[in-house]
């Protein structure tokens, strides 16, 4: 491997004396990007490095774009930093009275050709947005639980140290005391409770009961209607038409013919009869 190596090393050895030195490169300072200058000492600042007695140096060979002359007339000149600038070439000016690079502040109007542009807000997909906003509840909910858990910690902390100080033992004792206060008075309560909701109960069932006597006499007398119908048309029954009478019956409507050929007045009585033939 070292003997191909050694020709092209004798190579670039031999191409190196050809290529010309470099005198210059390429640099941007200040309000002038874009130029070159010889890669010897830095050159001068063009801001002061302390007060505003200083004069600031500049290059006397560019004026400024008419554009950044208009942007630095709105500015207020600040003090000690030369006269105001002009269209003079070679004008003193400092960093702090450009705002911006020839642009506009916040209070100029708008161009004329964004004069009637409207701001249209990108559109939004409903089911992300629906998806985003229940994201962010539960990020709210989370967060909430967190503070209000850190928040009785820190509140117990707080409580912990109260009870710490000279005063502790005065403090644990009215503590116990009203805690023993609370225990007697949860425990009345909860006799209370249970005792009302034992009545309840008993009443519950008492209710329960006299729904099932009422049930059971409601059918009871619909037994008992029942069979008087019952024996009513047992009773009716023997008169019925069956085959063994027919005849008999037959023979007993000839007998005693009836006539259903009337007319009657409003109190019932018969006012007109047809006879029958």
């Amino acid at each position: 491997m070292a003997p191909r190596a050694l020709p092209l090393l004798l190579l670039l050895l031999l191409l190196l004396p050809a290529v010309p030195p470099c005198r210059a490169q390429h640099w941007s300072h200040g309000w002038y990007p874009g130029g070159k200058r010889d890669p010897g000492p830095a050159p001068a600042p063009q801001c002061p490095a302390g007060g505003a007695g200083r004069s600031l140096t500049s290059r006397p060979a560019r004026s400024p774009p008419a554009a950044m002359l208009r942007a630095l007339r709105r500015c207020r000149p600040a003090l000690g930093l030369g006269p105001p600038l002009g269209p003079v070439p070679g004008a003193v000016w400092g960093p702090r009275l450009v705002p911006a690079r020839g642009r506009k502040t916040r209070h100029d109007p708008p161009a004329k050709s964004k004069a009637s542009r409207l701001k249209v807000p990108p559109p939004v997909d409903p089911e992300e947005l629906l998806v985003v906003k229940e994201r962010y509840r539960q990020h709210r909910l989370v967060l909430g639980a967190l503070r209000a858990e850190f928040r009785a910690e820190v509140l117990q902390k707080k409580r912990e140290a109260l009870l710490a100080q000279e005063d502790s033992a005065e403090l644990r004792e009215e503590h116990q005391r009203l805690m023993a206060w609370n225990q007697e008075e949860n425990a009345r309560q909860r006799a209370r409770r249970e005792e009302r909701i034992r009545k309840e109960e008993e009443e519950q069932k008492r209710k329960k009961l006299r729904v099932a006597e009422n049930k059971a006499r409601v059918m009871e007398a619909f037994l008992k209607e029942k069979e008087q119908e019952i024996l009513q048309l047992q009773e009716e029954a023997k008169t019925f038409i069956t085959p063994e009478n027919l005849e008999a019956r037959i023979e007993e409507c000839l007998d005693n013919p009836r006539n259903y050929n009337f007319a009657i007045d409003k109190d019932g009585r018969i006012v007109k009869r047809t006879v029958l033939s």
